[in-house]
């Protein structure tokens, strides 16, 4: 055993016990970069991602799913137990954090947005890569009609990095159709046609499941689920098994709420609607670590994405202290 596990493995074993007081820890991750991004620096690459698996492998009991929540409602649950998810369904993470989760002999689930497989784009992407490739000076946004949008400079990666964060803010919140006008304004406006092969083809789910993987429900389009009326939010939330299941060949029972800040970005009829919908398990993006008796249609989630081992320790064992 190595030393930082010889220093990590008891104190995480005081706040995430076995049996009726254990803790489960959730990790979240949507990309996995082959190398650093100079856009941005600090999403996880595959060395970064190397190095979490290698750390969770020895300091964690890295579970499925579906043992993970079984054994949260029976009060079995190893020491230090952990849960590895994606979200969204990335072409890397089918080509870079595939088989470092298979050099460390874990698993993970990946939760997919149905919608955008075989060629399709998240519109988020397509902001971002027509920020990152134009060729243009200053893209003139004022047309847009979003508050606070103008002229945005692109002189350097700090300007176009600030653009990106004002794009997505200004149009996040907005319907599906109106959204998908808007960005596709700021590919015009920057001269980009944005690339298709970003997410992963319906076959690469596939491989993914028979490599051993988890695939969850992640809505057709991710829209804000809470904005939707409930009809439509069945159709996003169905959808996605449907979909799933149709490529795997399987029932899918678990799900994550697209972006999934509770009260924001789903609600109590959300979760209503999982229920009904019949999922055993779905995930939120609110911090902390869940107890048994905790709902289990709203699990939350956390990643430390820190660089070095004693960072990284010391913020998991904050989200498991706060918990």
């Amino acid at each position: 055993m190595s030393a930082d596990a010889l220093f990590w493995r008891p104190l995480l074993s005081m706040l995430s016990p076995a049996g009726e007081r254990a803790r489960l820890s959730i990790l979240i991750f949507h990309r996995v970069l082959p190398q650093r991004d100079p856009l941005f620096p600090g999403e996880v690459d595959a060395a970064d991602f190397d190095r979490i698996c290698a750390w969770l492998a020895s300091w964690f009991n890295v579970m499925t799913m579906d043992d993970a929540v079984a054994g949260l409602r029976a009060g079995q649950l190893p020491e230090r137990a952990a849960v590895i998810t994606f979200d969204d369904g990335y072409a890397d993470n089918h080509d870079v954090a595939l088989p470092i989760l298979q050099r460390h002999g874990l698993s993970a689930m990946f939760y997919i947005a149905t919608g955008f497989l075989d060629g399709g784009r998240m519109w988020n992407d397509t902001v971002i890569e027509a920020v990152r490739r134009t060729k243009r000076k200053t893209l003139e946004l004022e047309d847009l009609g979003l508050a606070g949008i103008g002229s945005q400079p692109m002189g350097n990666l700090g300007q176009r990095r600030d653009a990106i964060s004002a794009l997505l803010s200004a149009i996040k919140y907005r319907s599906i159709t109106e959204r998908l006008v808007l960005v596709q304004a700021v590919a015009d406006a920057a001269g980009v046609q944005p690339p298709d092969d970003l997410m992963m083809s319906s076959d690469q789910v596939l491989q993914m499941r028979r490599a051993g993987m988890d695939i969850g429900a992640h809505t057709v389009s991710h829209p804000i689920l809470a904005t939707l009326p409930a009809d439509a939010a069945r159709t996003e939330m169905e959808g996605s098994r449907q979909a799933l299941k149709a490529i795997l060949g399987e029932p899918v029972r678990h799900f994550a709420y697209p972006n999934g800040v509770p009260g924001r970005d789903f609600n109590a009829d959300t979760v209503k609607l999982a229920k009904e919908i019949g999922f055993d398990s779905v995930v939120t993006t609110a911090c902390g670590a869940a107890r048994r008796g905790d709902d289990p249609h709203q699990l939350p989630r956390f990643s430390p994405w820190d660089r070095s081992a004693n960072r990284f320790g010391m913020r998991m064992l904050q989200n498991l202290w706060t918990s």
